[in-house]
């Protein structure tokens, strides 16, 4: 049976870890709040990059971009995004578990992979039987739209050089600070299908608005230096936006499911210092009536 000391210092370590995890989710609940508002910036503008390239595709005809089609090794490369950092709840664990079963499902497929963030770098580097073909780490501290660019550069000239046949992005969907989903969304190269999505228009969309989009389509532009050149410019820019826009979602993501799990540490430090201050006020008790009986005891012997 623990001693009265034992569980003093239990106590006393127990309050000690609860002012840590208070902390931590007062940090990641500040950090939260900007990787949130960043991320509701970010996400219109990047359907919009997606829209444009998209029109701008089916207006020009240029099909013979390296970003258009899909090369011919029958390669895939998967972008896994993850934190630098644990103490997130299963946030890291639900991406790599969704991106392992995504390669047991490209089982026809030779399947790469490109972790970004030291969680899913030490994961795969772990399992030899997964190849890695890149990596991009300890760079959450100071994240920032030059370390998409530089991700999503890299994407780019591999999808290019290596001639993979699709380039896919796993990561954490931001919803709410309780609410995250892991997705698969394919980054390179822009598909047919994307593009009827990025200008899809509801159906209850009215005839004069029907009237007025088919003119909008007909219409052409000039282009300066040249549609291919527009396109391809475009192209890298959306490829870098789309890059920057999934890590402020994985980066929300981390955020909200730190300050979650955070919350329950604090929550069940709070159980656990009850429960251990009655154990310590029973302890007691029990001490001061042992005592008490020695001493009542001790009376009754030396008075008989």
């Amino acid at each position: 049976m623990p001693t009265l000391r034992d569980v003093r210092r239990r106590i006393l370590s127990v309050k000690n870890t609860q002012k840590l995890t208070r902390a931590m989710k007062m940090v990641a609940s500040s950090k939260l709040r900007r990787s949130e508002r960043l991320l509701v910036q970010a996400r219109p503008y990047s359907k919009k990059m997606l829209e444009v390239v998209a029109s701008l595709a089916f207006r020009t005809g240029v099909k013979d971009n390296p970003l258009l089609r899909p090369g011919g090794n029958g390669k895939v490369e998967l972008v896994v995004l993850t934190g630098d950092k644990g103490l997130c709840g299963a946030f890291n664990s639900n991406v790599l578990r969704f991106a392992v079963s995504s390669i047991k499902g490209h089982v026809d497929k030779e399947v790469e992979l490109f972790p970004v963030g030291k969680k899913g770098r030490d994961f795969f580097r772990r399992r030899p039987e997964y190849s890695v073909s890149d990596e991009y780490v300890n760079f959450w501290r100071t994240f920032g739209l030059s370390d998409a660019t530089h991700v999503a550069q890299k994407i780019a000239a591999a999808f290019i050089e290596r001639s993979y046949q699709a380039v896919y992005l796993v990561y954490n969907e931001f919803k709410t600070a309780l609410v995250q989903r892991v997705v698969l969304e394919q980054l390179l190269p822009i598909t047919p299908t994307q593009v009827s999505e990025a200008e899809a228009e509801p159906e209850a969309q009215t005839a004069e608005s029907k009237d007025t989009e088919a003119e909008s389509v007909r219409t052409d532009y000039l282009y300066e230096p040249s549609a291919a050149a527009l396109l391809d410019d475009l192209l890298r820019q959306h490829i870098e936006f789309q890059v920057y826009r999934a890590l402020l979602e994985s980066q929300a993501s981390e955020q909200g499911a730190r300050m979650t799990a955070m919350e329950a540490a604090t929550d069940n430090a709070d159980e656990m210092i009850r429960v251990l201050t009655l154990q310590y006020n029973r302890a007691r008790q029990a001490s001061i009536t042992t005592e008490l009986i020695e001493i009542v005891s001790g009376a009754e012997a030396l008075a008989g």
